[in-house]
């Protein structure tokens, strides 16, 4: 099968929010000094192997943005053409959003979170599944990243952890149930060569 191109996936380094274990969503903290370490991190790992990108994505967030940012300070790549799409933001939590994780477990009850956190398509009031992100992040996936990577290029994705899990349910064809055991670790690149039928011929977690 011929090869196609490289894509690379990153979820943003600790945000203030992350430190502070409160749900976040689409809130806009920025990076904590240890978030920023952990994209300077990025880049160090991606300028290692040797990786020149052609364009990169990002979400409307800040912390994604920003870890975007140092990452392409330390490649030496600032100025590619990049695109910032609300479909990659995080997972709208709803009425969890601001809340301390364990503030959250003593107000609804710690099953009823973990049913909230840890399903596929139980939304929390007012926010957004898992299902619900893949909805919006995998047709902005299919559209306007996955034709570049395609094409042969390398392209950079910064985001956050539930938006780029929904791309890689879709990338690797897994079950609900495989990517609800799927962590992503912040400030971890995830490098995929792909086939040109879209499937991937490699994955390599850079931690």
């Amino acid at each position: 099968m011929k090869m196609s191109g490289t894509l690379v996936l990153v979820r943003h380094g600790q945000s203030e929010w992350n430190l502070k274990n409160l749900f976040t969503g689409w809130k806009d903290p920025d990076l904590s000094p240890k978030g920023v370490e952990e994209a300077k991190a990025a880049g160090q790992r991606l300028k290692a192997k040797g990786l020149k990108f052609d364009l990169c994505f990002t979400s409307a967030l800040t912390r994604a943005q920003h870890t975007l940012k140092l990452i392409l300070n330390e490649l030496g790549q600032t100025g590619l053409p990049e695109t910032r799409d609300q479909a990659l933001n995080e997972r709208d939590y709803g009425e969890l959003t601001g809340l301390n994780k364990d503030d959250a477990r003593a107000k609804f009850g710690e099953e009823q979170v973990l049913v909230w956190r840890r399903s596929f398509d139980v939304p929390p009031p007012g926010g957004e599944s898992l299902k619900d992100t893949l909805a919006r992040s995998l047709p902005y996936y299919m559209h306007m990243i996955q034709p570049h990577v395609l094409e042969g290029k390398t392209v950079l994705v910064a985001a956050h952890g539930n938006s780029l899990r929904s791309l890689i349910m879709a990338i690797e064809g897994l079950t609900k149930e495989q990517i609800l055991k799927r962590e992503l670790d912040t400030g971890v690149p995830v490098v995929y060569k792909l086939r040109a039928n879209s499937m991937p011929a490699s994955v390599e977690v850079l931690a």
